[in-house]
């Protein structure tokens, strides 16, 4: 059998192994900017755009990013993943099965029927509002927030208060990227942050 052939065999039999959470990735681990998409000048001129539509149709790099991201957050030993509407979802259910916690989201106003605590945050231009259930999480619970991209920081700290309001302990934040000359983490409590990508 040629090399190539049986390396693809080999290969295969890993990946069919549910054991094996991390094949088929070195332990230098996969260069996961080559999967996201830059797009110059949106959603305004002079904006570059980080899109991660392209990473996630690849299905290598999203195990490798959602195991990644595992790894760094298992030691915080959350209860629960919250993931900010919506790329958060994305990102946060799959984080919350792998950690073996539970998965909370948090939403834009009227999306959520039960009561709920709310925040309102500034933007650029203007205000926004998140949301969270009273119920959604146990007092005293380890959370760890969770979302696609820390930017400059005002949707985390947001949701962060709304941690606070729950009255559990907030553990540390995931981001797949962070837009450090932004500096988005100044604006976060002292708590551990974890990113996969940094431009």
């Amino acid at each position: 059998m040629r090399i190539d052939a049986f390396l693809r065999t080999v290969l295969q039999d890993c990946r069919s192994d549910s054991r094996i959470a991390t094949i088929p990735y070195s332990s230098s681990g996969m260069e996961l900017k080559s999967l996201i998409r830059e797009i110059p000048d949106f959603p305004k001129p002079g904006i570059v755009f980080r899109d991660i539509t392209t990473l996630l149709r690849d299905s290598e790099g999203l195990r490798y990013a959602i195991d990644t991201m595992a790894e760094k957050c298992a030691e915080w030993q959350p209860d629960y993943i919250i993931g900010m509407e919506s790329r958060g979802f994305i990102f946060g259910a799959p984080l919350a099965y792998k950690l073996d916690a539970g998965f909370v989201p948090v939403r834009k106003p009227g999306k959520l029927p039960a009561a709920v605590h709310a925040i309102e945050y500034d933007l650029e231009y203007g205000t926004d509002k998140l949301e969270i259930h009273q119920d959604a999480l146990p007092p005293q619970s380890r959370v760890l927030i969770v979302d696609d991209v820390i930017a400059t920081g005002g949707t985390a700290a947001a949701t962060a208060k709304l941690v606070e309001q729950t009255n559990c302990q907030l553990v540390g934040f995931g981001f797949i990227i962070e837009l450090t000359f932004l500096e988005g983490r100044k604006l976060l409590p002292e708590v551990p942050i974890a990113t996969l990508v940094e431009y």
